[in-house]
């Protein structure tokens, strides 16, 4: 089966818009995106465009699995060790590499379990379910999708329900008096999300193109009507209601305020509706934007990586251009390293060292490409 574009290109886009937001937690003036007592409509959407990342990524690595798992003609053993291992690798490297790119602290004070563990943990959970059916687990995953915000009926701070806490919700574990184990991406839903892509690996991209950009398009133009129909219904599908604003433009953009930890139901549909769309859109297409983006794609976790040194690298510079010192910075859990005195960028700032951002990695995005490509002798090169 040959390579499908629109996934390096979708993965790719998404990514990109990921350094947006990531750019703009370590640089912006800090400002609450989602605080609409002082947001903005462009600050909002600024964060919320960046939703589109991680629930697309998560999906894809599952994607991403079962193809590799039907093009390497590799055993079901074989595919379920490299799941494990690799599962195994990107734990251990959130909590270090990734980790200390987040936090720059020498000292370690933070783990945090975020995106890359979860994908993580989602390989390892996904590596012992492969013998069962791909309908079987596209149903697991599914059922977990539609119905884990269900869980929030349970009284989680109490026992015995409270042991099950970190596998659904955020949660927080004092390490010390001055270090934290924090679980940002709480895994079993982020895990549904992985298997629906595993499921859908077989059921909508291991089929003909024009089949598969028609079912894509459906799926996502569906999602987004589900996601409408039942966040008008205000019921059902996250835990933050909508509410009237002060006008018809914050009220909906109370409307599109939707929960990403963990991601509800509702956040869910939106966002991989509108990824759904843009696959189906790109399948088979070929011109340089698409060609650029998927150069990304193509090199996802080593794109994940150097962009987090590279934007915090770019912080400390800013703070010394605006006179602060060594002294001034602030580490430990839940600090980047940012001073307690205002700091940082407008907006306007925050997107031009986006652009950056993403134009200086990419010729080391298509080197490292280039160089996989050409070194397929070398296995460990699958893990980066």
């Amino acid at each position: 089966m040959k390579r499908i574009n629109a996934i390096d290109f979708t993965r790719g886009l998404v990514m990109v818009i990921m350094a947006l937001d990531h750019c703009r937690d370590l640089l912006h003036i800090g400002t609450n995106p989602t605080d609409f007592s002082v947001t903005t409509p462009i600050l909002f959407f600024t964060r919320w465009i960046t939703h589109l990342c991680a629930p697309t990524f998560v999906f894809l690595s599952g994607t991403s699995a079962y193809l590799s798992y039907k093009n390497q003609n590799a055993g079901i053993k074989e595919s379920q060790r490299f799941l494990l291992s690799r599962g195994l690798w990107l734990i251990f490297l959130e909590f270090t590499v990734i980790g200390f790119g987040l936090w720059f602290d020498f000292k370690f004070r933070m783990f945090f379990f975020q995106v890359i563990a979860a994908i993580g943990f989602g390989m390892v959970i996904l590596s012992f379910l492969m013998k069962l059916s791909f309908k079987t687990i596209l149903i697991i995953g599914l059922v977990i999708v539609f119905c884990h915000n269900l869980l929030g009926l349970l009284p989680f701070n109490q026992p015995p329900f409270s042991y099950l806490a970190p596998l659904f919700s955020f949660s927080l574990f004092p390490l010390s008096s001055n270090s934290t184990f924090a679980i940002g991406y709480p895994p079993i839903p982020w895990l549904g999300i992985m298997l629906v892509g595993y499921g859908f690996g077989e059921v909508v991209f291991d089929k003909p193109l024009n089949q598969r950009k028609a079912t894509l398009l459906k799926l996502g133009l569906g999602s987004l009507a589900l996601f409408a129909v039942l966040r008008f219904i205000n019921i059902y599908g996250d835990p933050v209601p909508w509410a009237t604003q002060k006008d018809g433009l914050y009220t909906f953009l109370s409307f599109m305020n939707l929960t990403k930890y963990p991601p509800s139901l509702l956040y869910t549909l939106a966002t991989l509706g509108i990824s759904f769309i843009i696959l189906s859109v790109s399948d088979g297409v070929k011109n340089k934007f698409i060609d650029m983006m998927s150069v990304y794609g193509k090199v996802p976790l080593f794109y994940y990586i150097i962009h987090w040194y590279l934007i915090h690298t770019i912080m400390f510079i800013m703070l010394y251009l605006q006179g602060f010192t060594n002294k001034d910075f602030v580490f430990g859990p839940f600090q980047f390293g940012r001073p307690q005195q205002p700091s940082g960028l407008e907006l306007g700032g925050v997107y031009l060292v986006w652009l950056g951002v993403v134009i200086s990695l990419y010729p080391l995005c298509k080197w490292y490409n280039k160089y996989k490509a050409t070194h397929k002798e070398n296995n460990w090169l699958r893990y980066l």
